[in-house]
């Protein structure tokens, strides 16, 4: 005869043990993982219960780290980057270390500091087929590659793209040093003289805009 499955109830919510954390349903928490190599997984509580043991379990939806998905990390991801994936799955709240941030790609470009349980997101992945949704993104620079928030980038006052130093031959020192930029298909001989000029009208410690996350 099968054994009964113990009664569980739902719970509000779930202090992480050692600590003074409380986590609820639509948190985001870092789970330990089995390989004490690998880093922390990251995933977004769903449900929390418990059985008539006092046995707590977590309903998560799994975050995949690029390196986790089927194409591998890319140039374009960011080092703090998560996909939300289909992957549900049950656990024990024993497994939870601690809470984490996961913020949309646009709050995150926007933070002052990144802490370390910071994260971004800006794809949804299906884990059986690969796909990303969206399944485009905007690109920037000759390189014609999406923004990774971890690369400085510098602003053409022309035409107002975005460029990576080593894509226009240009170091990092080089790029944050700029008073000014035009990329190559906007230095007309009009545009280097309203360089000059504003060159000597303004500072010298106005800079050329740049794009990269602080950390």
């Amino acid at each position: 005869m099968a054994k009964a499955r113990a009664p569980r109830r739902p719970l509000d919510s779930y202090t992480i043990k050692g600590t003074n954390k409380t986590v609820k349903a639509g948190d985001c928490v870092l789970m330990r993982a089995s390989d004490s190599s690998k880093p922390s997984y990251v995933a977004k509580v769903d449900t929390i219960e418990s059985d008539s043991r006092g046995s707590v379990k977590v309903h998560v939806r799994w975050y995949y780290r690029p390196e986790e998905s089927i194409g591998g990390r890319r140039q374009f991801h960011g080092s703090k980057e998560v996909f939300l994936s289909d992957h549900y799955d049950v656990q024990s709240a024993d497994t939870i270390e601690g809470k984490c941030t996961v913020h949309s790609f646009k709050s995150y470009t926007k933070l002052d500091a990144v802490g370390n349980d910071d994260f971004f997101c800006r794809f949804e992945y299906n884990s059986t087929t690969g796909a990303f949704n969206p399944d485009r993104v905007a690109v920037y620079c000759k390189c014609e590659m999406p923004y990774n928030p971890d690369d400085l980038m510098v602003q053409c006052e022309g035409c107002s793209d975005w460029f990576h130093p080593t894509c226009i031959d240009m170091s990092v020192e080089e790029a944050k040093r700029l008073d000014h930029f035009f990329c190559q298909t906007c230095s007309s001989e009009d545009q280097k003289k309203l360089l000059n000029s504003l060159a000597t009208s303004r500072s010298s410690d106005t800079k050329v805009h740049t794009k990269r996350r602080r950390r």
